[in-house]
């Protein structure tokens, strides 16, 4: 047989999760044998990826966000932005990876699959010492630490006040108590049951942790306060919540939303923005692209050192293989799950 000497998949393939339409990720997403990718061009790499986690971005993404347009698509796509794995191969011009090392990416598509081809501007060396799981996590939730905390020292407009945040318990919840008592933020937490409220308190018992399980939880909120409210409030979960919280800001306050966790909805009309002076923001992390490359660098040696200092922050619920990858879902989609979800792939 003649050789095929114009396909750039050389006939090589990979295992990945991809989905044809927007839906319920069960029932949409499927494990495919994909075409594996080309030899890296000039100023990229290839990773062979061994560890992603399952963010509810990533799950958003597959099911659809809102407002968004929902349909099925002409080519299969793979989600997945953030994991950490092997190089390869590396591409001309390529100086500081090299085949055989450890490294972490982000923001790179198609991450729930076993190789992948990127910039090497968004593949970082791991640092020696930090595990496979920590480096997997190892990114995007400092990157959006860094993007929240931003945002909250732009809305207190050097008045520094009261923090209150919900999804207290989660992964990036976890960093921003770690990052108040630091700095000294008076920060309230939120969480959904009296177990995760307790959990919390013993993990940050510096600060004051409250179960909107409680029928007086607005009344202990407003107390953690000082009794004017909240000058901020941090919200991963929004839908029918974000009226009770926007009762909880001071007026002048500001009501930073950067999740979709909860469901329903609440009518801009009812937040009486305009009498009170209250100012509604939307923060996502695909906001960081919009800094400088040195910014940028900044932000991803800050996330490195994290992961060597404090690997604690970086906390793995478990692990399952792409085959697996249901199983996965409702792990990550678990009422009082501590830690992130991983999807796993053998190095080989």
């Amino acid at each position: 047989m003649m050789p095929i000497i114009n396909n750039p998949w050389n006939g090589s393939v990979m295992r990945a999760i991809v989905h044809d339409q927007h839906g319920e990720a069960r029932r949409v997403l499927r494990l495919s044998e994909q075409p594996s990718p080309p030899a890296p061009a000039a100023g990229q790499v290839r990773v062979r990826v061994l560890s992603r986690p399952v963010h509810p971005g990533d799950l958003a993404g597959v099911e659809g966000f809102p407002g968004a347009p929902r349909g099925r698509f002409a080519t299969p796509r793979i989600p997945g932005l953030e994991g950490m794995g092997v190089v390869e191969t590396v591409g001309e011009g390529v100086r500081d990876l090299r085949p055989g090392q450890r490294v972490a990416f982000f923001p790179v598509p198609a991450a729930w699959s076993e190789l992948l081809t990127a910039p090497s501007g968004l593949v970082v060396p791991v640092p020696e010492g930090v595990s496979d799981e920590t480096a997997a996590l190892m990114l995007v939730n400092p990157i959006t630490l860094l993007t929240l905390l931003r945002a909250v020292e732009d809305a207190q407009h050097g008045q520094a006040g009261p923090v209150v945040q919900t999804a207290a318990g989660s992964s990036v919840g976890k960093l921003v108590c770690a990052a108040a008592l630091e700095h000294g933020t008076p920060l309230v937490n939120l969480v959904r049951s009296a177990t995760g409220a307790q959990t919390l308190r013993r993990r940050f018992p510096g600060l004051p942790t409250i179960s909107t399980a409680d029928t007086g939880w607005r009344t202990q909120v407003r107390d953690a306060t000082g009794g004017r409210g909240a000058r901020v409030v941090l919200d991963a979960v929004g839908g029918s919540l974000t009226g009770e919280l926007a009762g909880l800001l001071d007026d002048g306050g500001t009501l930073i939303t950067y999740g979709q966790l909860g469901s329903g909805s609440t009518p801009l009309e009812s937040l009486a923005l305009t009498p009170r002076a209250l100012t509604v923001r939307g923060v996502s992390i695909e906001q960081w692209m919009a800094r400088t490359p040195e910014e940028r660098a900044e932000d991803v040696a800050f996330a490195a050192r994290l992961a060597s200092t404090a690997p604690e922050l970086f906390e793995a619920a478990a692990g399952y293989d792409l085959a697996d990858f249901a199983k996965a879902v409702d792990h990550a989609r678990r009422p009082g799950r501590s830690g992130t979800v991983l999807l796993t792939s053998p190095a080989s």
